[in-house]
């Protein structure tokens, strides 16, 4: 799982930007793991929906 966590940050984030410096990198990985990995990308595991939203139904 994390082997496909970091082959998506890879795809999706990582090699689509330039960072200045290290402190933008961190912001921008921090930024796509806190608002859309967790928050709005569907994830197969969990049935197509995003970890929130998943969370959410099982409440």
């Amino acid at each position: 799982m994390a082997e496909s966590f970091f082959s998506s940050l890879k795809k999706e984030r990582i090699r689509k930007h330039i960072y200045k410096t290290r402190d933008l990198a961190r912001a921008g990985v921090c930024d796509y793991i806190e608002m859309f990995y967790n928050l709005t990308r569907r994830h197969s595991h969990s049935g197509g929906v995003s970890p929130e939203e998943f969370e959410l139904a099982s409440l």
